[in-house]
C-alpha cells in the first residue's frame, strides 16, 4: 500500500505563466505592453516553445490579447470591464465563503485570515502602503483557497492579478489603511460566526466601496483592494 502521493511538480509553462501573471499585476509589464518572444525567453533563460505555451493560457485567462499581424499584448481595462471584473469578484468570493461554511470551517478559516489581518494592520501601523496591499491580496487569496474548488481559484487568480493592474495603474491607496483593516476583520468574523448572510453583505459592501472609489464614483480616496 502507497503511503505517499505522487509528489506534483508545476511544469515550465506553469512556472512561466506565474511570472508573467505576477509581473502584469504589478505594472512591470504595464497595460498595453506588447510582449516580444525573443526578448522574454532571453530574459527568463527559457526555449519559446514553452513560453509561447505560457503565453497562450494568459491569453485564455483574458490576460493577455493576440492581435492578427500584431502580436500579442496585455490587455487594458475599460471602467466597463473594471465593473465587470468586481462584479466577478464578488460572486466568487461569496461562492467560496459559502463552501467553507458548508463544511463547518468558518471558525478554522477565519482564525487564518485574522492573522492576515493582524499583519494588515502592522503595515496600517507603519504607513507601509505596500506591504498593506500585499496583505490585502493574500486575505482575499487566502479565503478563496480555503473553499478548495480548484476553479474558483484558478478564476479567482486571474481576477486579483486583474485588481492589482487597476491599483497600479492608478496608484491609489487608502491614506488611512486602518479603515481596511476594519472591513476584513468583520468579515472573518462574521465567518467564524457561521452567518452566511452577513458574510454576503459584508462582501458586497467591501467590493462596492473599493469599485466607487477605484472608479471616482465616491470620494477621491485611494482604494486597496
Amino acid at each position: 500500500m502507497a503511503i505517499f502521493d505522487p509528489l506534483v511538480r508545476e511544469s515550465t509553462p506553469s512556472i512561466i505563466a506565474g511570472k508573467l501573471r505576477s509581473a502584469i499585476g504589478r505594472g512591470q509589464i504595464p497595460a498595453g505592453s506588447q510582449l516580444v518572444e525573443t526578448e522574454l525567453a532571453r530574459e527568463l533563460g527559457v526555449s519559446r516553445g514553452p513560453l509561447r505555451e505560457a503565453m497562450q493560457r494568459l491569453t485564455q485567462e483574458g490576460l493577455l490579447i493576440s492581435i492578427r499581424n500584431r502580436g500579442i499584448f496585455v490587455i487594458t481595462m475599460t471602467e466597463e470591464e473594471v465593473r465587470d471584473m468586481y462584479v466577478a469578484r464578488t460572486a466568487v468570493e461569496r461562492a467560496a465563503a459559502e463552501l467553507i461554511l458548508q463544511k463547518n470551517g468558518g471558525k478554522a478559516v477565519a482564525a487564518g485570515l485574522s492573522r492576515v489581518v493582524k499583519a494588515m494592520k502592522k503595515a496600517a501601523d507603519k504607513a507601509d502602503l505596500d506591504a498593506m496591499s500585499e496583505a490585502d491580496m493574500d486575505y482575499h487569496s487566502a479565503l478563496v483557497s480555503a473553499a478548495e474548488s480548484p476553479r474558483l481559484t484558478r478564476i479567482h487568480n486571474t481576477l486579483l492579478t486583474e485588481t492589482r493592474m487597476c491599483l497600479t495603474a492608478l496608484e491609489r491607496r487608502y491614506p488611512d489603511p486602518h479603515t481596511r483593516v476594519g472591513e476584513h476583520q468583520a468579515i472573518a468574523d462574521a465567518l467564524a460566526k457561521g452567518d452566511q448572510e452577513l458574510v454576503g453583505r459584508l462582501l458586497i459592501r467591501h467590493m462596492d466601496d473599493a469599485l466607487e472609489r477605484l472608479t471616482g464614483g465616491g470620494n477621491p480616496e485611494p482604494a486597496t483592494a
